[in-house]
């Protein structure tokens, strides 16, 4: 399902554009107008990623989030009229990958989904060892003491920075630039909170040391190898 999009959309209107649109640019697509709908058809049959509403008639996009993140890293797209929302959705509570503003251009949301799917499938297939910490990127595996760990997309995408560049501290605003085409009206919380994501995943399995160094004022380093 590399190229299949899952609209869940309750307004039929803006869900009949979004679909026209993917379909313009070569995606397939599925309609959902329900969320309790949208984990069984993940699990069945898979997509490339979802444009999730927040607001939906029997539950809320945050809710859906939530649990599609227990068992699947397919990149989400929140659609939400609630700016003041957005550092929430993108952050700790859910690892939304991005989100979109309503009212919006279609071509907008077409523009934020290609750039997603980009930084969602890692370019390098090269492993990439730190100390305990072993990655494969274009596997989505990573290792730490021998533990596979869960990872969504963004965080492997951080994690992985910070692997390759381990002797440097590496600033808030380039792992921003990083994971997020549309960075420049995020607050670098986003950021804060995928680390401590990582962080709380790698220390599950080892407390010897605290993997992600904070460097107060300037970002973060990888203590590890």
């Amino acid at each position: 399902m590399r190229n299949h999009i899952l609209v869940v959309e309750d307004e039929h209107a803006i869900a009949e554009v979004l679909v026209a649109y993917a379909r313009k640019d070569g995606f397939t697509t599925h309609h959902i107008d329900r969320g309790l709908v949208v984990l069984p058809y993940i699990r069945l049959h898979g997509a490339a990623l979802v444009l999730l509403d927040l607001m939906l008639p029997d539950c809320t996009g945050i809710d859906v989030c939530k649990s599609l993140r227990r068992f699947s890293d397919t990149p989400v797209i929140m659609v939400t009229a609630k700016v003041s929302e957005i550092d929430r959705l993108l952050g700790l509570e859910l690892g939304a990958d991005d989100y979109i503003c309503k009212p919006f251009s279609a071509r907008e949301v077409m523009a934020r989904v290609k750039a997603v799917l980009r930084r969602s499938r890692p370019e390098t297939g090269e492993t990439v060892t730190a100390g305990k910490l072993i990655l494969y990127p274009g596997l989505y595996d990573v290792y730490y003491h021998g533990a596979e760990l869960e990872l969504t997309p963004k965080e492997l995408q951080i994690l992985l920075l910070l692997a390759t560049k381990r002797n440097h501290v590496i600033s808030s605003a380039s792992i921003m630039e990083l994971i997020y085409e549309y960075s420049q009206s995020l607050s670098d919380r986003i950021v804060d909170s995928h680390i401590k994501n990582i962080r709380r995943k790698m220390m599950r399995v080892s407390e010897e040391v605290d993997p992600i160094a904070g460097v107060y004022g300037v970002g973060y380093k990888l203590r590890l190898g």
